[in-house]
């Protein structure tokens, strides 16, 4: 008996070793494990697409195979195939060898928010063995097969913007989109060269280089597509829109849009800016806030405040079915409403702003003008001839227009007196520099209110040291220039000379040296003057800047009072004398020539001031002459407001 015992036994051990080798399955879900590990092995499934260890089986109770699954998965998922959701599962509740488990899915949205929601597991039990009911409510309850998980975007309503009446500046306007469509092209080159001919003939935007880069975009292009040429405001494209349907059968086509625009195509367009399709460059900075085709911000106000003027996109998770006719039907499951933009209201006059752009567009040179209305502080125009925004960030010289503010100084300080007689010798010599006048101008002994209204530069050379070497920084605070602002843009506010040599301070009396200002920032001075005080100019009523700089001190009447006649006298017999006839009452003022290299025929050319409620800066780039450019820039601005 020992030894049967001895040989059996063995033998029964092979066989359970066989059988453990043989149903791994059956030992990792027997009945003491109960339906967990096979719930999480769906669920790790689910997550990664691999259901090797899973057993499923239809809500009727037929064999599921998992390949069939995972296909029709992936086909639910829809647009979420490739990014899994975060799963949570819940104890499951057994009854009678059916488990239902809570799952909470997290699945993260291309807004990068995240859509949560609870779906339902259903397990039955065969033997020892769970098995996972598949159905499409598995991925969602409202989900059927054949549906398809997809996400609409909803696009908020761009804002407008609005000028300090509340009308509006910026809003939709009609717009011709011109373009070729390949596949009615018959001949291309001559097709080009008939475009070429139009749009050469006017201010089009569109040059020789895009019209000769435009057979070869054709030749790319898909034979339906419309190859775009230019957009075109409405009242623009009437004058060459007979030329240009004459060519619709060869191959030209339109398409009428409305774009967010401003009154003209030039209307404060280096301050606005423009809005346009989003730019490679723009959807980079800010991954996931646009989608391609998204109207954007594109320079200006519109980019730095797009945020705010673009709003929130919306978002709808929907199931989406294709019907047999071709059509789509959604059925929404989730939806984050979008918000539309908040307005921007600015401060600007619509028709200062536009008697100041057909003021600068007599000269051929960049140049900028700013204009404040002197009882509130607002910049009621903003104007450039260029692309770039000079009127708030140029760094120049302000030349004799700064002699205003070196007056003020010596007036306020008591040093000088507008009666006091002041030399004004062609030459004066400081620490053996030679300081000289413009045309070498010698008035010899005048009163000081003479010195300014000729624009004496050595008269003003010999009072720097009167000044000490802050004087002129004081008087330049007192002005506003160097202050830290807070206009809601960018704006340069000045840098003015302190503390240098004795040679320096006499070139910046006078407005050389290391002074450097802004056009805003000399319209801010003239207001000043003019008012008596110094406020920082306001650009935005809505939103209001956070942070905008506290008002200056009431100036002394008995400083302000001669300066104004001073200020006056430059128009009546000074350097300004073309703006003494101007409609609409007296002129005040100061011009100014500033060089900015070592050549000294290299010079800017300014003009500040004001008449009535308006102040108001003129600079022109390499403008020479002031009585040439900036004055005559000032009088037709003023006569355009009328």
């Amino acid at each position: 008996m020992a030894l049967r015992s001895k040989v059996r036994r063995p033998k029964i051990v092979l066989s359970l070793v066989a059988m453990s080798l043989l149903f791994p399955a059956l030992a990792a879900c027997s009945k003491d494990d109960g339906p967990e590990p096979m719930l999480d092995a769906f669920l790790t499934g689910w997550r990664t697409g691999t259901y090797d260890k899973v057993t499923f089986v239809s809500p009727t109770g037929q064999g599921v195979a998992a390949d069939t699954v995972k296909t029709e998965l992936r086909a639910l998922e829809g647009v979420f195939r490739d990014t899994p959701p975060t799963l949570t599962k819940q104890a499951p509740a057994v009854n009678q060898g059916l488990a239902t488990t809570q799952i909470k899915v997290a699945q993260p949205l291309p807004d990068k928010t995240v859509w949560e929601y609870t779906t339902t597991v259903r397990m039955t039990k065969a033997k020892d063995n769970w098995q996972v009911v598949w159905e499409p409510a598995i991925v969602h309850e409202k989900l059927t097969k054949g549906d398809e998980l997809a996400v609409r975007r909803l696009a908020p309503a761009r804002a407008g913007v609005f000028d300090g009446t509340g009308a509006e500046i910026v809003r939709p306007r009609p717009v011709v989109v011109i373009g070729i469509e390949p596949q009615k092209v018959k001949d291309i080159d001559a097709l080009v060269k008939e475009l070429t001919t139009i749009f050469t003939s006017g201010a089009y935007d569109v040059s020789k280089d895009d019209l000769a880069k435009l057979p070869a975009r054709v030749k790319e292009a898909k034979p339906d597509a419309l190859v775009e040429i230019v957009t075109l405001r409405r009242e623009i494209y009437e004058p060459i829109r007979d030329r240009l349907r004459a060519l619709m059968d060869r191959g030209v086509q339109f398409r009428e849009e409305e774009w967010l625009l401003s009154p003209t195509r030039t209307f404060a367009r280096a301050l606005l800016g423009t809005v346009g399709p989003v730019t490679k460059e723009i959807m980079d900075s800010k991954p996931g806030a646009y989608q391609v085709g998204d109207q954007a911000g594109l320079g200006g106000i519109q980019r730095t405040y797009d945020d705010r003027l673009r709003g929130t996109a919306g978002v709808s998770v929907v199931s989406s079915r294709k019907a047999s006719d071709g059509t789509v039907q959604d059925t929404p499951l989730y939806t984050v409403e979008d918000k539309d933009g908040q307005k921007l209201q600015l401060a600007i006059d619509q028709k200062a702003q536009i008697a100041a752009e057909k003021a600068l567009a007599a000269v051929k040179q960049r140049s900028a003008m700013v204009a404040i209305r002197i009882s509130d502080g607002r910049l009621v125009a903003v104007a450039n001839s260029g692309a770039d925004n000079l009127a708030f960030t140029a760094q120049v010289p302000p030349g004799s227009t700064f002699k205003a503010v070196s007056a003020y100084g010596l007036l306020d300080a008591g040093k000088v007196t507008a009666n006091q007689i002041v030399p004004c010798p062609k030459f004066l010599t400081v620490e053996g520099r030679q300081f000289k006048n413009s045309n070498f101008l010698e008035l010899g002994n005048v009163p000081f209110h003479t010195d300014f209204a000729k624009s004496c530069n050595t008269a003003f050379a010999s009072l720097a040291p009167q000044l000490g070497p802050d004087g002129l920084l004081n008087a330049g605070t007192a002005l506003g220039l160097g202050q830290t602002w807070d206009l809601g843009v960018p704006a340069f506010t000045g840098r003015v000379s302190a503390g240098g040599t004795a040679t320096e301070l006499a070139a910046a009396t006078f407005g050389q040296g290391q002074t450097i200002v802004s056009p805003v920032a000399m319209a801010g001075v003239a207001a000043a003057i003019a008012r008596g005080q110094w406020k920082q100019p306001v650009l935005l009523l809505d939103p209001a800047p956070a942070k905008p700089a506290a008002d200056g001190p009431a100036l002394k009447p008995t400083t302000v009072d001669p300066l104004r006649a001073m200020m006056r006298e430059v128009v009546t017999v000074g350097t300004a004398t073309a703006l003494k006839d101007v409609p609409g009452g007296a002129v005040f003022g100061k011009t100014g020539t500033a060089e900015y290299d070592d050549n000294p025929a290299h010079t800017h050319a300014w003009f500040i001031g004001w008449q009535g409620d308006i102040a108001f800066a003129v600079f022109v780039e390499d403008g020479i002459k002031p009585s040439e450019t900036a004055v005559p820039v000032s009088a037709a601005f003023l006569r355009n407001l009328r």
